[in-house]
């Protein structure tokens, strides 16, 4: 009898164990292997049309420079979609990231110079990916992921209208949009004096009806307006960046080099990355809750009744540059198995 207790109880032990391993092994495999990092990071779609002024290229740094985002895909706005699907996917190319989908939105003509045209077009083993594809990938991702999805837009919003227009049930399901754009208080400083009075600002200006249409949709809307996002990268963080020779920084320069020889113009200033910056951060743009509509010449007026977009007036320049900087220099760029839509793509140097 003593003997037969002792098997049992050594077969329960092992049995016993044998569960805990079990579970602890199915655990593993369900639960990310670093939580902090993937669990609570937030879906995004980026909407963009980088190619033009600079700030973009770095919104698009700063995306991919932070843990908290997990970018679903990008899709390009306004004048030559493909060509700006072109430059973002060489983007992701020259950063390791190429598994990031990229999709053209709808063309519209565009009189702004795009002035990142040749390193668009540099490598001819990029294809042009077809227009208007963007808009049912997003709402193809919002289904799939119904109040989940953030979409950052930062450029005219010609998408946007679109999509409302195709399917506004799913683009109520996002779970929220948060824009550049607008002007409330404080146009574009000119000499670096503050304008003192608002603007039609680019990207409302751009497709007023669209913007009325976002305001009106009943989605949760961030705005990070003229007032909030006139953040000039000066010449000492342009050094700091240009000089810090990492995939994404060599991106950086090379865009910026071609910006300013199209341009004319030396420092950046970085409107769209508050948008990016502000996901992240929230504490880096406080809101306050307005009621907005849209003129016919572009200008965000203020309304009476219930507020309908959260509106960033002022943020802090130095604390934007102190979260902003670290981030894309100390971001650690993994190599990843190269991908066919890059072959050919030279790294930047």
């Amino acid at each position: 009898m003593g003997r037969q207790q002792s098997k049992f109880r050594r077969f329960l032990a092992s049995t016993m164990l044998a569960a805990v391993v079990t579970a602890s092994v199915c655990r593993a495999q369900s639960e990310p292997a670093h939580p902090g990092l993937h669990s609570t990071a937030q879906r995004i779609i980026l909407d963009t049309d980088i190619g033009d002024d600079i700030d973009d290229a770095f919104a698009l740094a700063l995306a991919l420079s932070s843990p908290q985002i997990k970018l679903m895909g990008i899709v390009t706005a306004w004048g030559d979609t493909g060509l700006r699907a072109r430059l973002a996917r060489r983007f992701l190319c020259e950063t390791g990231e190429a598994n990031i989908p990229v999709f053209a939105g709808v063309p519209t003509k565009s009189k702004t110079v795009f002035s990142q045209r040749k390193w668009a077009q540099a490598s001819s083993a990029l294809k042009q990916p077809p227009a208007g594809a963007g808009i049912d990938f997003i709402l193809k991702t919002v289904r799939r992921y119904p109040g989940q999805i953030t979409l950052i837009a930062i450029a005219p919003l010609s998408n946007v209208g679109a999509l409302i227009d195709k399917d506004p049930a799913t683009f109520r399901k996002l779970k929220k949009v948060v824009l550049m754009g607008g002007s409330i208080h404080r146009g574009y400083d000119y000499l670096g004096q503050p304008n003192g009075k608002p603007s039609p600002e680019y990207n409302i200006h751009m497709d007023v009806a669209s913007a009325n249409k976002l305001l009106a949709s009943g989605v949760p809307i961030f705005m990070l307006p003229l007032d909030s996002t006139q953040l000039d990268l000066d010449a000492a963080k342009r050094a700091q960046l240009f000089d810090h020779k990492t995939s994404i920084t060599n991106v950086l320069s090379q865009l910026y080099s071609e910006w300013r020889a199209a341009t004319n113009r030396r420092t950046p200033v970085l409107f769209d990355a508050m948008a990016v910056a502000y996901d992240v951060d929230p504490k880096l743009c406080p809101m306050t809750p307005m009621r907005l509509h849209v003129d016919s010449l572009g200008y965000t007026r203020l309304a009476d009744g219930t507020p309908n977009v959260n509106v960033c007036l002022r943020s802090d320049p130095q604390k934007f540059f102190h979260f902003y900087m670290p981030r894309v220099l100390d971001a650690k760029v993994t190599p990843k198995p190269a991908s066919r839509l890059c072959a050919g793509n030279r790294p930047a140097r």
